[in-house]
This record gives structure tokens, sequence and C-alpha cells, in this order.
């Protein structure tokens, strides 16, 4: 695995945002827009999943609205390499962000396709950018297809998707690996330095109420809107898991971006399950090292969601 620091040592960590927000999404692209010491964010880049690509990529240019920031944005995927599409509005609503007080979407779309747009930053940039994806893998699972010299000149993938043991969707597969497992597991067997943050340690990252009410203190719009999207997030969790507030899934995988001491990891074999039936779309974690086979993923095992989030807190704070 390469090291977790900046492919340019003093200088902020290029990335692009590959996702399908989704409220969880949004907060995550908020957090990362409100780091420019940290991450320069070179894309946004859309893919279907919590909603469909057209609500994806809109809800892009609000996060951009938001954070009032300009950063190119690329639509990609509207569907899995080969299934049919999911989506996930009993938990993200119809529109994905289900807030009342946001903005018009900010910028444009660029005309080319978000994989094609991962090809040629790459290949430009070898071994300097980390694609942070926090849906369905469909864009970069298109680019290594479109370009398989690309897991090389990846720095690294980091992906909110999966879990070592439960699933979200299904018992057994959690929503993003099963949205595409034939992307999931076309990267995953790459050869690309993976970072996966599943339901295991975000699942443990919780918006309590206590939590959901320092951000609607920051005073600031994004903090409300923040806090708004959390609460409407948290019925379900109540409701299906019991849990006091709603798991703050993709934000937490991109503060492990920032500081990756946030989360223990542990290196592991994982493989998708891409046979239909009742695991379809797991990923089967060699947490035990039986198989005997070379790990093949850098898996989140633990989390110190206290410091996780101070971050976010602090980082919302700074936007409008």
């Amino acid at each position: 695995m390469l090291p977790m620091t900046s492919a340019r040592p003093g200088l902020p960590l290029p990335v692009i945002l590959d996702g399908d927000p989704g409220l969880d999404d949004a907060v995550a692209w908020l957090l990362a827009l409100a780091s420019p010491e940290d991450l320069a964010v070179l894309a946004l880049t859309t893919v279907h999943g919590n909603v469909g690509l057209d609500l994806t990529t809109r809800n892009a240019g609000v996060v951009l609205a938001l954070a009032g920031k300009d950063v190119p944005m690329y639509a990609g995927a509207d569907r899995p390499l080969l299934t049919e599409a999911i989506t996930a509005t009993r938990v993200h609503g119809e529109t994905g962000l289900p807030a009342r007080d946001l903005p018009e979407p900010r910028g444009t779309v660029e005309a080319e396709h978000a994989a094609h747009f991962i090809v040629r930053t790459l290949r430009e940039r070898p071994g300097e950018v980390t694609l942070v994806a926090t849906g369905p893998l469909t864009n970069v699972a298109l680019a290594f297809r479109l370009a398989p010299e690309l897991p090389a000149l990846t720095r690294e993938v980091v992906w909110m998707g999966g879990s070592t043991g439960q699933g979200n969707r299904t018992p057994a597969a959690e929503f993003n690996a099963l949205a595409d497992p034939h992307a999931a597991r076309i990267v995953l067997e790459s050869g690309a330095a993976v970072r996966m943050f599943g339901l295991n340690v975000t699942m443990q990252a919780l918006a309590t109420p206590d939590r959901v009410e320092r951000l609607h203190g920051l005073g600031n719009r994004v903090g409300a809107v923040c806090a708004e999207l959390l609460s409407f997030y948290a019925g379900m969790y109540r409701e299906r898991y019991g849990l006091t507030g709603g798991a703050l899934h993709d934000p937490l995988a991109m503060a492990a971006v920032l500081r990756p001491e946030l989360c223990e990891m542990k290196p592991m074999r994982v493989a998708v399950e891409t046979q239909e039936g009742l695991n379809f779309g797991r990923t089967v974690c060699d947490l035990y090292g039986v198989t005997g086979e070379a790990a093949n993923v850098s898996v989140a095992v633990g989390v110190d969601d206290v410091a996780f989030f101070e971050l976010l807190t602090e980082r919302l704070g700074r936007l409008p």
C-alpha cells in the first residue's frame, strides 16, 4: 500500500470526489471542500446510487453552492455495469437532499464523461491523485477498464462501501456494494491501493441528537442544513436499528483521508460476491487470513468517533 500522506509533501493532496449525493455524501463533500489546506479537490464526479444520476448531479451543484466553491463537475454512469439500478430514496428522500433551505445549484456540468475525466487526470498526474468514492464504484471501474494501466497510476482509492459483517440493503450486502457488485469486484481486484470503510466501522460513527445540535449551533447555513439532513436520516436508524442517530458513513471515509489515524486499519483479502443469490453484493472479508491469499484491501476495523466528530464540526463551521 502507498503511504497515507500527500503525494507532494507540504502541499494539499489532490483528490477526485466520486459519489451519489445523497445526504451523507453531501456532508462528506462539504467536509472536503472546507479543508483546502489538506485537500485539493480537482472535481466532483457523479454516479447513480442513492437517487438517479440526474439528481446526484444536481445535488453536486447544490453542495458547491452551499460551500461557496467553484469546482468542475462531471456526470458519470447512470446505471450499474450489468444489473438493474437501485436507489435508496427511503433513506435519502426522493431528491437525495431532504432539506428546506437549499440554494440553486452552482456551476455547470462538463461535457466529458466522468470515467474519461478520471482516465485523463490520472494519466496526467501519475501517482498523485486519490479517488475518494462514496457511492457505487461504476465510474472507477469503467475508468480502470478503459485504461488498464490506471490502477498503477492511482495513488489510492478510498471507498465507503461493503462491510466485514452484516449488510444494510440486504442481510449480506451494503448498499454501495450491492448497487454495482461487478464494479466493486473490478476495483478491489485491480491491484490499486484500496482503503475500505464499511458498515462495521461507519455504524459506530453516529450523528446523535447532541451532535446534530452542535452542528445546528454552529450558526452558519451549512451547519443548519447538515443538521436538518441528519435529523431526517435519524428516523430510519431509530426505526430499523434502534440507534440514537444516523450513521455518518461517507463523512467518516472522507475524514480518514484527512486524518488516517482516526481509523484502525487491517490488510486483508476482500472478494465481492457477484453470483445471484442471498449473498449477492457481499464483501467477503478474510479477517483471520484463513484463505492464505495475499491482502488486496486495507479495511477499517476501528474508529475514534469522538475525534472524528470534532474534526467534522470544526471544518463545517468554516463554511458559509
